[in-house]
């Protein structure tokens, strides 16, 4: 891994400014649980759960948040990042997740190195999760931490789990640039370090296998595979839904989520969908009648009229009312299918309120 990164030949590494893990999950844990207790980072909004919890059990407070602007294509509101990273003194470090998850968002280098050189006027150090780094499509450029980082310390986040179909192999790991170069930096580093070596390691077997699948001559082949499928299903999405009333829809680049925003103004506690099932109708009516989230209320809803799961928006620690759907579907057909159906459900489910009101109206 260090010889590859080495070899694009910017920031240069050893073997031992690499760190495994057992899976991201627990890289996030460990970085975020060895930070001071009265330091902050700040991170995009929405934002993956796993980062949020994790800051959240390590300051007890939610987190500083920078704004992914969807009327803007959920590009980063810069100057927000500035202003709070200069007026929040707490604050150490800036994470970016790149591309994003849930929105699919991939960053252009140039606001990356907006980004690095934030960090490097505040004396900041920069965590990049890049899990999705090579899952890139629609014609989109970005650029990986190494190669814009100069001398700024910063981690980057990696894994194996979203490139090798390898379930149970739990293998994620740290990259550290510009190790020694800052002493606070270098501290946060070997505690990092220590807690991870008083482990016994579980991540033999795929360290093991890493460099034979990443070195094989099929590997840029594949994942060439995989993000021509991504592609084609997110231009299948973002077709469908771009011209659905009440919703703002961006295409997906990278990674492979949509992120759907719902007009707020659009929801409320009176709609509903059909379902069939006595059982299921009166469960999911029951948590509906509970003071939840209207884009949660909508997703139980559709859950339950059509076997559709997506992730409602709110749960990615943002405002924004919507939804998260995946790019996974192996048949092309059947998720045109389940776009279309969600299409149809969310038109169905917003105009019943209307149904349900005139009901009311005739009765009365």
């Amino acid at each position: 891994l260090a010889d590859r990164l080495n070899g694009r030949g910017k920031v240069q590494i050893t073997p031992e400014d690499i760190i495994f893990f057992n899976g991201l999950g627990d890289a996030i844990a460990r970085a975020y649980s060895s930070i001071q207790v009265d330091a902050r980072m700040i991170m995009p909004e929405p934002t993956y759960s796993t980062h949020f919890m994790a800051e959240v059990l390590h300051a007890s407070f939610p987190p500083n948040t920078y704004r992914l602007n969807p009327y803007n294509g959920w590009f980063p509101d810069m100057r927000e990042l500035e202003q709070k990273v200069k007026s929040h003194k707490a604050i150490v470090g800036i994470l970016v997740i790149n591309p994003d998850n849930p929105t699919g968002f991939v960053y252009p280098a140039e606001t990356l190195k907006q980004v690095i050189q934030i960090a490097k006027d505040n004396d900041l150090f920069v965590v990049f999760d890049e899990t999705y780094i090579n899952i890139v499509y629609n014609n989109k450029k970005t650029v990986p931490l190494s190669d814009i980082v100069g001398d700024v310390p910063a981690i980057s986040m990696k894994g194996i789990s979203k490139e090798i179909p390898w379930p149970g192999a739990r293998c994620g790991w740290m990259e550290i640039y510009n190790a020694g170069k800052d002493p606070v930096f270098d501290r946060f580093i070997n505690t990092i370090l220590h807690q991870k070596m008083s482990e016994v390691c579980s991540t033999t077997l795929p360290q093991l296998a890493i460099p034979k699948i990443m070195s094989h001559p099929e590997y840029p082949k594949y994942l060439e595979e995989r993000r021509k499928h991504y592609e084609k299903l997110s231009n299948i999405a973002y077709d469908i839904l771009k011209d659905v009333p009440y919703l703002m829809v961006n295409k997906t680049n990278g990674a492979f989520y949509m992120t759907i925003v719902i007009n707020e103004s659009a929801l409320n506690s009176n709609q509903k969908l059909r379902i069939e099932k006595r059982e299921i109708r009166e469960f999911v009516e029951k948590i509906a009648n509970e003071t939840i989230e209207h884009d949660k209320r909508f997703v139980y809803y559709l859950l339950a009229a059509t076997g559709i799961c997506v992730v409602p928006l709110t749960s990615f620690f943002t405002p924004l009312m919507g939804f998260r759907m995946t790019l996974l579907d192996k048949d092309v057909e059947e998720f045109e299918h389940t776009v279309k159906t969600i299409a149809e459900k969310i038109i169905e489910y917003i105009q019943s309120s209307n149904k349900n009101m005139q009901t009311a109206i005739n009765l009365y």
